[in-house]
């Protein structure tokens, strides 16, 4: 039940994402292509087809095709970053979109132009194969394509900088630093070095691309942001009242657990071995700015970082899988019931000061 609930969540967010782009693309279209027709010298509109040429019908009848293609466009997109991306390259993926897009978008017209027509009392002059005799329709093909790579870019870079970055960099939000209370989270595989000399570099290499993948369904969940990944480890962050919602900065580390558990069939028979991580929570204010130019990213400076770096580096001192901070897990206590065990003041590596830290070895349930 939860599991579909996940699902339909997610192909809900596709869809919504693809119909408001592709409505208002093709609704666009419309007026561009009514006002062009109606200056363009030497065309004249017949009086019996005014109906259908109107501004009115002209741009419902491209806002109805630009949802139809909103709702074909998501699907197939949802059903690709589901089943198929993994298996195709991005070059591939994108360009067979582009193609069902294509037929879909021919049907569609079709179907609109025969409903309008009929509204307006007109015999329904397309044959088969107009689509390819109408030159006129042409330019609506290749502004489809156009725009088609263009949604895919934008979602392409969308995901490269991670869940609503993108349009913080547009609107350059940290073009200068900005501080900002947000908590980390540090992942790592556990005994990564002995798993990398049994496997090799190709199949140690796979094994952390099938880890991460699990992990990326998990992410939004959990109203989790990747930071960024450095070799087996990846750095999670949240927007600190996020990450204290519903305990969200250590429910999702468990949940990533229970899913590398229940794939136990699958790591077994691919790599021979069941992956197991560790992590470290830690919170506070660090700064948030823009760095770089040839390739530009968000970036995190601050102690909260190194902090949550060394907690997560101190669990196989102690044994267990997770790790938080005491002030962080305080801040947790004001909301949520949370049994952990007490490992004291702990002096970090690299660090001066000492730091209070905890082991959460249970999940606890809501």
């Amino acid at each position: 039940m939860k599991l579909s609930k996940r699902i339909l969540r997610e192909y809900r967010n596709h869809l919504w994402k693809s119909t408001s782009f592709w409505t208002l693309a093709m609704a666009l279209f419309g007026i561009f292509r009514y006002y062009a027709i109606s200056a363009e010298v030497g065309i004249h509109i017949e009086d019996s087809y005014a109906g259908v040429y109107d501004m009115r019908q002209v741009m419902l009848g491209f806002t109805v095709v630009g949802l139809c293609v909103g709702i074909v466009y998501g699907t197939v997109e949802y059903f690709f970053d589901k089943y198929v991306l993994r298996k195709i390259t991005l070059g591939i993926n994108i360009l067979l979109q582009v193609i069902i897009v294509f037929v879909a978008l021919i049907f569609i017209s079709e179907l609109v132009i025969n409903i309008s027509y009929r509204i307006n009392g007109y015999q329904f002059p397309l044959e088969i194969g107009w689509w390819y005799k109408d030159r006129s329709f042409w330019p609506v093909l290749l502004y489809v394509a156009f725009t088609s790579f263009v949604f895919s870019l934008v979602v392409i870079v969308s995901e490269k900088f991670g869940k609503g970055i993108f349009f913080k960099l547009l609107i350059g939000k940290y073009k200068y630093p900005k501080e900002e209370q947000r908590i980390f989270m540090f992942v790592d595989l556990k005994s990564s070095t002995s798993i990398a000399e049994h496997l090799g570099h190709l199949k140690y290499s796979q094994l952390i691309q099938d880890c991460f993948y699990d992990l990326n369904e998990l992410v939004d969940k959990y109203q989790a942001e990747i930071y960024q990944y450095v070799g087996d480890e990846a750095v999670i962050s949240w927007n600190f009242q996020n990450g204290l919602n519903n305990r969200n900065c250590i429910e999702l580390f468990f949940a990533f657990q229970k899913k590398l558990d229940d794939k136990h069939n699958f790591y077994m028979n691919k790599f021979g071995v069941t992956p197991q991580f560790k992590a470290g929570v830690h919170g506070g204010k660090i700064m948030v700015a823009e760095v770089g130019v040839i390739k530009k990213e968000l970036a995190y400076h601050g102690d909260v970082v190194n902090t949550t770096s060394r907690i997560q580096g101190a669990c196989n001192l102690y044994k267990v899988p997770l790790l938080i901070s005491e002030m962080l897990l305080e801040t947790m206590r004001e909301q949520h019931s949370i049994v952990s065990h007490f490992f004291g003041d702990v002096k970090l590596k690299g660090k001066l000061k000492e730091i209070k830290i905890h082991g959460i070895i249970v999940q606890q349930q809501h």
